[in-house]
C-alpha cells in the first residue's frame, strides 16, 4: 500500500500485545484519531480486519508423525513441499482426530545419544554382552544414588530444583520416579500436591482413599489423583464409563469445558447411583478427579521419561567413567557444561587426563584399564 517502514511501524507499535484491531482502536485514542484523520490508514484497517485471524502460511510440527491404518489421502489432504523429500498432512491436529488419524511426537533427545556412546565403551572395554534393555529397575545403588540428590547428568533430573526434590522424596521403587516426573511442574508444585506425597509416602500424612474401591488405583500415588489415566480409571470402575468415554471426560476436564464437564458430572453421577455408590460421595468424587484434573499428567510420557532416567542413573552408578565420559562428548562445544561435568568427575574420583597424541580420539574416551 505504499506506507514507508517507519509509518508501518508507528502503527504496529500503537497495538497492544495480543488485542484484536479492534480492540487496538478502542484502546488506543491515538490510533483511532489517525484513522479518523487519515483515509490511507482507514483504508490499511479495513483491509487489515478482513485477513485478521486467517491463516498466514504452512508450517509443519517439528517432531509430529501421522498415523494411518490406510493411505492418509483417504482421510485428509496432502502437502509436498518444494524441494523437500516429505508429505505433510494439510490438517491440524485437532482436526486430524476428527477424521480418525492420530499425531504422535517422535522427540530427539541428546540424552539417547549419550546413553548410546556409553553403551558403546562399556560392551567395548568391560562387557559385550551389557545390555540397557535387561538392567534391573529396582537395584537399590541406583535408588541411593537418587535420593542423595546426586544426579547431575541423570535424565530430567539434573536441574538444582529436581535435585532438591528428589532428595526430599527419595524414591525407593520406579513408580516413585514416574510420580516424580510428573509431580515437578508448575501445578502441583505451587498447588501443596508435592508436600502432601512426600509426607504420604514417608508416614508422616495418613494415606486416605475415598472409596475401598479406589485403593488399587490409587495405591501407587499415596491416594492422591496425579496422573489423567487415573482419572479414566476412577470413571471406568465407579460410573462404568468405557475407556473411550473416560477420555473424553478427560478431555474436559484437561480443558475445563464447563459445559461438557456439567453433562459429564450428571452422567457420572447417575452411573454411580446405579451401581450403589451414595449420591452425595459421587459427587465429591467428581469434584476431587476434576480438582487434579487440571494437574494431571499423561502417566505414560511420564514413565518414558522415567525410564530414561532410570537408565542414566544405572549408567552413572554402575559405569560412572563411561558415563561421564559420554556426557562430556555430548556437551564438548559448551564449555559451561564441560567445566560442571570435570567438577563432577572430580567429586567421583574419575581423573581427566590432558589430551596426548598417542591415546586422544576426537572424542572424549576412556583410557583403559581405567585404574
Amino acid at each position: 500500500m505504499g506506507f514507508s517502514y517507519a509509518s508501518a511501524d508507528k502503527i504496529a507499535k500503537l497495538i497492544p500485545t495480543n488485542a484484536t484491531l479492534d480492540e487496538a482502536i478502542n484502546q488506543v485514542d491515538q490510533l483511532k484519531k489517525m484513522i479518523q484523520e487519515d483515509k490511507q490508514i482507514q483504508e490499511l484497517f479495513d483491509l487489515s480486519k478482513t485477513l485478521e485471524g486467517l491463516k498466514r502460511h504452512a508450517s509443519k510440527h517439528a517432531a509430529g508423525v501421522v498415523i494411518s491404518q490406510e493411505p492418509i489421502y483417504n482421510r485428509c489432504p496432502l502437502y509436498k513441499p518444494a524441494g523437500e523429500d516429505v508429505i505433510i498432512a494439510q490438517f491440524s491436529k485437532e482436526h486430524l482426530e476428527d477424521v480418525g488419524l492420530i499425531k504422535f511426537d517422535f522427540l530427539g533427545l541428546r540424552n539417547l545419544t549419550v546413553i548410546d556412546f556409553a553403551v558403546k565403551l562399556i560392551k567395548k572395554y568391560e562387557n559385550e554382552n551389557f545390555d540397557l534393555l535387561n538392567i534391573p529397575t529396582n537395584d537399590k545403588e541406583v535408588f541411593k544414588l537418587l535420593s542423595s540428590g546426586a544426579t547431575l547428568g541423570v535424565f530430567q533430573l539434573e536441574s538444582s530444583g529436581m535435585q532438591k526434590l528428589i532428595s526430599e522424596l527419595k524414591p525407593t521403587v520406579f513408580e516413585d520416579l514416574i510420580a516424580l516426573v510428573a509431580l515437578y511442574r508448575p501445578g502441583p508444585l505451587g498447588s501443596g500436591m508435592v508436600k502432601d506425597f512426600i509426607e504420604r509416602k514417608h508416614g508422616i500424612s495418613k494415606v486416605e482413599y475415598p472409596l475401598p474401591q479406589l485403593e488399587p488405583i490409587l495405591k501407587e500415588t499415596y491416594g492422591i489423583i496425579l496422573y489423567q489415566e487415573q482419572v479414566m480409571q476412577i470413571a471406568n470402575v465407579l460410573a462404568g464409563y468405557t475407556l473411550a468415554e473416560a477420555d473424553i471426560l478427560r478431555k474436559s476436564m484437561g480443558k475445563k469445558d464447563k459445559e461438557k464437564m456439567a453433562q459429564q458430572r450428571s452422567v457420572f453421577v447417575e452411573r454411580c447411583v446405579k451401581n450403589g455408590i451414595d449420591e452425595k460421595k459421587a459427587e465429591s468424587i467428581f469434584d476431587l478427579m476434576e480438582y487434579f484434573a487440571g494437574y494431571g499428567f499423561n502417566k505414560s510420557h511420564s514413565a518414558a521419561y522415567a525410564y530414561i532416567a532410570y537408565q542414566t542413573a544405572y549408567l552413572k552408578t554402575h559405569y560412572p567413567a563411561y558415563f561421564m565420559c559420554a556426557l562430556l562428548t555430548s556437551e564438548a562445544n559448551n564449555t559451561d557444561k564441560v567445566a560442571i561435568y570435570i567438577d563432577e568427575c572430580n567429586r567421583l574420583n574419575i581423573p581427566i587426563l590432558p589430551p596426548d597424541i598417542n591415546e586422544s580420539y576426537t572424542k572424549v574416551t576412556v583410557v583403559y584399564p581405567i585404574f
